[in-house]
Formats: structure tokens, C-alpha cells, sequence
């Protein structure tokens, strides 16, 4: 067997060094502060999955099993919260147990010890947030190993088998391929040879789906011409139905605004009976017009993130003619992106956001 490198027995050492140091610093903090505690252990763990042959497979999947998140959520990000008496959680788990703690009209709870929690009692443990960021992961494309905090730019800048686009997909090439064949696929590529008129063809398919892309934003630019705009920031606060099994809604002070005085409402899963069972989630909201009005006021609204949240949403324009007898809309989708943003509109006291009116005029 030949011996190893120096680099090699250099990392060797660093690596039982710092698992030793954070063993002894783990057992020194435990009386004082759990979760420090756990952060120091978490690196001795770490450093030991570096030191051992086989840790970090499948087999065994040592990092998977002590960094599992406590609901079962996969681990998207580094931020860990933890209890007053120092249980970890994952932002995504912490977030969750939020969101369905105001479905289901109960405080939230640690699922380890029962103590309550919130985003002002809990906070964040950076030591297990370095420990996280040093354990290795798989690249889902060459299944490799590397630490969390260097996987994500090894999978968009260095992996030779993560998914690639030809260079010639501006003028229709569909090809998608790892990156190291990317270089022999562009030179045997056809599209560059293809005549005028066959990539005319191509590039009126590409124009139509732009163009529809492009309607959105033109038609909001459109609006943004009209004499009567108004906008407000608007809060929904969540309420109960008055059902034998009530049900979670959200709904705004009135405000005024054009002139008139209107209400929001939303809710879950378009009422379904238990939301907090399901793993999708979606928003749909509702615009009232409160006041009376002497003729048919005709309107373009759409909802946005308000200027403190962080959720994402996608500009949606709706369209109503509101009389004293059809005095609100249909409930119409909340664009949220998917159930994370919405789990992040749940997990807040109030859903804070800014509507915007547009009144047509004859």
C-alpha cells in the first residue's frame, strides 16, 4: 500500500483536531447551554464523517440521520432555530410547525419538549448553522461528495455532468445533456446551418410564448396611464368561521380607496375541510366594495408583496364591474409561487400586502 501524501495526512490531522477540540468544548457548554452544546457536537460529528472511510454513503448516511429535520421536510437551507430549552429545528420545519399551528387555531410547539415557540422566542443557532455547512452532500449530478456550503456552487459552475443548454437554443436547439458533452454536441450541432426560412419558423414559435410573457407587463404599464390609480397597503388578519369545525379565513379593516371603501378576504385551500393535512397550500382572495355607488364601477385590481415581506408573487391583473347588487368578486388565486412562500404567509401574524386599483372609465 503506498503512503499516503503529506496534504493528505495534513487534512487527516486538522480534521481529528477540530472533533476534538468541539468534543471537549460540547462537554464543557452542556449545563450552561444546550444548544451551544449541540452545535460543538454537531462539528465533532462532521469532522468524524471526514475522518472515517464510509460515513458519508448511502449505507450509512451518518450526516442524513442527525441532521434529519424534525417533521420530516427535506433540509433546503443552513438556518436552524431552536427552543427555550434547545431543540433544534430547520427554517423550513420551524416555518411549517407555524403555518400549521395557526390552521389548526393551537400555539405552536417544540415536537420535542412541548415548550412553546415562536419567531420571537426562538432564534437562531449559528454554531449549528457552521456545523451544517461543513457536512458533506451528494451532488445530484456526479454523486460526489462535498460540504453544503460549497455544493451549490459546484452544481452550477463546476460539476462536468450537471444539465447544460446548447448555445444555439436562441434559434430553437432543444438539446439538454451534461456539461461535458457540451463541447461535442455544439460542433456537430445542425442548427447553425439551418436556412432562413426554416428558422423563421423556430423563431415565431419563440416570439408567440415571449409575446405572452410580454401582455402582462404591457397591460400593467397600460393601467399605469389611467387618471383614477389608487393603492394601499393592506393587512389581512386571521379569523374563524362560526362552523361546528370552523374553519381559518383572513380579512382586512375596511379601507378607502378611490373614493370607495373596500374589504379583502382570503382563504386556505379554498376553505377544504383540513388544509393543515395537506402538503400544497394555496391562497385565493376576495374584493368587496362596501360603500354604495350611483353607477357600475368598472375596475383592474392586482395584489403584490408588501414592502417589508420577503414572499413571492406573481402579478396577476383581475377584472370587475361592481354594482349594489354584485358587489364582489369570485375568489380568484393568490399567485404565490408554490407552498413554501404560502407556509410563510401562514407562519405571520398578518399577511401584509398592497393592492392596487384601476378604475376603467367610459
Amino acid at each position: 500500500m503506498a503512503p499516503k501524501p503529506w496534504s493528505e495526512w495534513s487534512t487527516t490531522l486538522s480534521h481529528l483536531a477540530l472533533g476534538v477540540v468541539s468534543l471537549h468544548a460540547a462537554v464543557r457548554t452542556a449545563q450552561a447551554s444546550r444548544g451551544a452544546a449541540a452545535g460543538f457536537l454537531l462539528h465533532a460529528l462532521a469532522s468524524a464523517t471526514m475522518l472515517a472511510p464510509g460515513l458519508g454513503t448511502d449505507e450509512d448516511c451518518l450526516a442524513g440521520a442527525w441532521v434529519a429535520t424534525v417533521i420530516g421536510l427535506p433540509l433546503l437551507a443552513f438556518d436552524f432555530h431552536w427552543c427555550t430549552n434547545g431543540h433544534l429545528m430547520c427554517a423550513g420545519c420551524f416555518i411549517h410547525l407555524l403555518a400549521d399551528a395557526r390552521l389548526k387555531e393551537e400555539q405552536a410547539t417544540c415536537p420535542n419538549c412541548r415548550c412553546e415557540i415562536s419567531k420571537s422566542l426562538c432564534c437562531r443557532n449559528l454554531a449549528v448553522e457552521k456545523a451544517v455547512s461543513e457536512l458533506p452532500s451528494e451532488c445530484g449530478f456526479c454523486l460526489r461528495q462535498f460540504p453544503r456550503s460549497l455544493l451549490e456552487r459546484h452544481q452550477k459552475e463546476e460539476c462536468q455532468d450537471r444539465v447544460t443548454q446548447c448555445k444555439y437554443k436562441r434559434i430553437g436547439c432543444p438539446w439538454h445533456g451534461p456539461f461535458h458533452e457540451l463541447t461535442v454536441h455544439e460542433a456537430a450541432c445542425a442548427h447553425p446551418t439551418k436556412t432562413g426560412n426554416e428558422l423563421m419558423e423556430i423563431l415565431d414559435e419563440m416570439d408567440q410564448s415571449h409575446r405572452k410573457e410580454m401582455q402582462l407587463y404591457n397591460s400593467i404599464f397600460s393601467l399605469l396611464s389611467f387618471e383614477k390609480i389608487g393603492y394601499t397597503e393592506v393587512q389581512f388578519r386571521p379569523y374563524r368561521t362560526d362552523d361546528f369545525i370552523t374553519r381559518l379565513y383572513y380579512e382586512t379593516p375596511r379601507f378607502t380607496v378611490l373614493n370607495q371603501t373596500w374589504v379583502l378576504k382570503a382563504r386556505v385551500n379554498d376553505s377544504e375541510r383540513n388544509p393543515n393535512l395537506s402538503c400544497k397550500r394555496t391562497l385565493s382572495f376576495q374584493l368587496l366594495l362596501k360603500s354604495k355607488v350611483t353607477a357600475p364601477l368598472e375596475c383592474s385590481f392586482l395584489l403584490l408583496k408588501g414592502p417589508y415581506d420577503d414572499v413571492k408573487i406573481s402579478p396577476v391583473i383581475y377584472h370587475f364591474v361592481f354594482t349594489n347588487e354584485s358587489n364582489e368578486t369570485d375568489y380568484v388565486p393568490l399567485p404565490i409561487v408554490d407552498s413554501v412562500e404560502c407556509n410563510k404567509l401562514l407562519a405571520a401574524k398578518n399577511i401584509n400586502l398592497r393592492l392596487f386599483l384601476f378604475q376603467i372609465q367610459k
